[in-house]
């Protein structure tokens, strides 16, 4: 789900968005101060942090970004520029969390019952975060591919320029595809929250692995990046099995093999 939201922010937007780490950290804090002020449930918890984020973040873009692709002189010089600006945001967005919940680890405790699925034992946390995270993505790819909104994302995704000609308000579907990243990276934060502590500082490393995840899978190509996604998670748990140190070490031999063998990513054209 991460991969997937930065996959629409940079492969449509083309916004190298290195804050969306603190959009899964946002949407990690807003579960955990609902669950323990008003006891609301997690799941529950996702109807409301996901509209509020992905509306924050849509008139981040419409503002911001949207200024930014105006006054650039060229789509490169957009991308250097909005690279600088989301370095801004990140740490904006950093220093707002620390003030409202302070620098200590948070958590909470939830569905930390065991289940047994064919011999082998799982957090009842894990297997719903699982089913969740996958039903979420398959929802998401049905709107891409069966609405008229989401054929619009695709037609911008594989040329702007001609997507526009066709009649497609591009400010807005670009808007949708940073609002909708931001989306997806808060339900995902949501999840994360149910299984791990969370810190403010908990979003860089996430946006790190959903780059290599995004690229992996193919720039601009949603399923890409969800596939890029599962095979770092693969990955990363047989890594951290054998040595819990190594798992990043691993995400960059990947990325570095990727970028000499096959640039354009397993499902890239």
């Amino acid at each position: 789900m991460i991969a997937v939201g930065l996959g629409l922010q940079y492969g449509v937007a083309r916004v190298l968005n290195v804050s969306h780490g603190e959009f899964i950290m946002l949407g990690a804090f807003a579960t955990y101060s609902l669950y323990t002020i008003t006891g609301m449930n997690p799941i529950l918890s996702l109807v409301i942090t996901g509209p509020v984020i992905f509306a924050i973040a849509f008139a981040l873009h419409r503002t911001l970004f949207r200024y930014i692709r105006k006054t650039s002189v060229s789509d490169s010089a957009f991308e250097g520029n909005s690279l600088l600006a989301s370095f801004g945001l990140l740490f904006v967005i950093q220093n707002v969390a620390l003030l409202i919940w302070g620098s200590d680890i948070k958590g909470y405790s939830y569905l930390t019952e065991t289940i047994n699925i064919a011999g082998a034992i799982y957090a009842v946390n894990r297997v719903l975060a699982l089913i969740l995270a996958l039903t979420l993505a398959l929802v998401f790819y049905l709107f891409l591919a069966r609405t008229r909104t989401g054929k619009a994302i695709r037609a911008a995704a594989q040329n702007l320029s001609v997507a526009q000609l066709m009649g497609i308000d591009i400010d807005t579907v670009l808007g949708l595809c940073f609002g909708l990243g931001a989306l997806m990276a808060a339900l995902a934060g949501a999840l994360v929250s149910m299984m791990f502590e969370i810190t403010p500082l908990m979003g860089l490393p996430y946006t790190v692995i959903a780059i290599i995840a995004v690229v992996l899978g193919g720039l601009g190509n949603i399923m890409g990046s969800l596939v890029g996604g599962l095979i770092l998670g693969v990955v990363g748990n047989l890594v951290t099995y054998l040595h819990p140190g190594l798992s990043m070490i691993a995400f960059y031999i990947i990325f570095l093999l990727l970028i000499l063998l096959k640039p354009k990513g397993i499902l890239g054209r």
